[in-house]
């Protein structure tokens, strides 16, 4: 049986800690997209793991598997694995042999691109995702497969790194440097492969994955950022390179969609909303300035709005696991939660960072959009659609600041009854039952109802 989590919303719901909550059984834990823009953390006890590459899964122990839908950044992945195991863990990782590689001239296109697009930037992280993923299209990446042998990878090279030096010096007008010298690529990322070798750390994922199920073995799939920022369903063009949605976890894994479709799919949603970087946000309270669309100096905003947005973002920690960017927060949007559960088909869903919102006198929640008078209960289908949305909301009644240590250790029924309104409302709109409610950060600070692998 396989269980796949997906993030329901912007990226950031949560969804490592949700593979940490249910990955006990797990015998393997694969990510199936993205790369070191994914950035996790994972609290256990004291204990906290910021990963943005390496699959949750690896800090209970688990088999973490990259898988070929992913872009992998080598440098990023073998700090990740020396850092975990200075920390006194042994974790086991594989990598797909098809996965496609993140090299230096990507990082480097990937701000120059950026900044090219001025005021319509998405807000990428830098890392190099999208045109490494442009490069996979076009047919002219390098594979992890390609690091393994020395003249393959030169062949590769002395192909693609043309290209790429074509678009820095000619088309943008700048000096392509090192990450552009086929020798020094080959030299560093030749390094990259004999260490994948001796530690033999590559798979043919679907054959891999499928052996182990047939073994009898429990297989996680993790999806990276979330469904809202799916470049085919999400909120284009300020999206992602890839498929977080679950879709993307047969193409990503190798497994076929008889084996994922038989499973089940968790949806991971955040109380409230968060985003990283630019594109639409009906329901955002306040700004960021250099995110927010309109949003500059801070001059025209509503100070209530901006005190309730400052209150969730420090209660809840709401800067970016790789890029320490604040985050903007708005209430819940439940359009997007409604367009997330029809693209993925959630069995069941993780409400979390319920207690940040604790100590407000009333939480709204985006209920439908108004579009030219007419009520939509989901999402535009083009960028210019959002400019048409209005926001219908709901009110909620808050609820205290309780223990919530003791709320964890109690169960469901000691969640504050206007919490528990709000929750069975969520459930209700995305039909779909609640699995977990995070009440905060740890994996003990969790009240489980239903165990998706059982």
């Amino acid at each position: 049986m396989t269980v796949t989590i997906v993030g329901s919303q912007l990226g950031d719901e949560g969804k490592g800690g949700a593979v940490d909550l249910f990955g006990e059984p797990a015998d393997v834990v694969v990510r199936y997209q993205g790369g070191d823009n994914a950035g996790h953390t994972v609290v256990f006890g004291d204990s906290e793991y910021k990963l943005s590459l390496l699959p949750s899964g690896v800090v209970r122990g688990t088999v973490g598997v990259l898988g070929n839908g992913c872009v992998v950044n080598p440098e990023t992945l073998f700090d990740e694995l020396d850092a975990l195991r200075e920390r006194g863990l042994d974790p086991d990782v594989r990598v797909a042999e098809r996965a496609h590689v993140i090299l230096p001239y990507h990082r480097r296109l990937d701000g120059i691109e950026e900044e090219a697009r001025d005021d319509d930037a998405v807000g990428t992280t830098g890392r190099g995702i999208g045109p490494a993923y442009e490069d996979k299209a076009g047919r002219r990446g390098v594979r992890v497969g390609d690091l393994l042998d020395p003249d393959v990878l030169r062949d590769r090279l002395e192909y693609v790194v043309p290209w790429n030096r074509a678009l820095v010096e000619d088309v943008f007008g700048l000096e392509a440097g090192e990450e552009c010298d086929v020798d020094h690529l080959h030299d560093v990322y030749g390094g990259y492969g004999e260490r994948l070798r001796e530690e033999n750390a590559t798979v043919d994922c679907g054959t891999y994955l499928q052996r182990r199920i047939d073994a009898g073995d429990e297989v996680m799939l993790e999806g990276a950022q979330g469904t809202l920022i799916d470049v085919d369903h999400g909120t284009y063009p300020y999206v992602t390179s890839s498929n977080p949605t679950v879709g993307a976890a047969c193409t990503g894994s190798g497994l076929g969609p008889g084996v994922v479709g038989r499973g089940e799919v968790v949806g991971v949603v955040k109380a409230y909303l968060t985003r990283v970087g630019n594109g639409p946000m009906p329901t955002e309270l306040g700004g960021v300035e250099g995110q927010t669309p309109g949003y500059a100096d801070g001059s025209d905003v509503d100070e209530a709005e901006e005190e309730v947005a400052t209150y969730i973002r420090d209660e809840g920690g709401e800067y970016g696991t790789v890029t320490g960017r604040p985050r903007r927060v708005g209430w819940l949007d439940v359009p997007m939660l409604r367009h997330a559960a029809r693209a993925n088909g959630f069995t069941g869903i993780v409400v979390g960072h319920v207690d940040v919102l604790a100590g407000l006198d009333e939480v709204l929640v985006g209920h439908s959009y108004d579009v030219e008078g007419e009520e939509s209960t989901t999402v535009p289908t083009t960028a210019a659609g959002w400019d048409r949305c209005t926001v219908d909301y709901r009110r909620f009644d808050g609820w205290p600041d309780v223990d919530w240590d003791t709320v964890a250790r109690e169960g469901y029924e000691a969640i504050p009854g206007n919490a528990r309104t709000y929750l069975e409302y969520v459930s209700a709109e995305l039909d779909a039952p609640i699995y977990a409610v995070g009440v905060g950060p740890g994996r003990e600070d969790t009240v489980v109802l239903e165990d998706p692998s059982e």
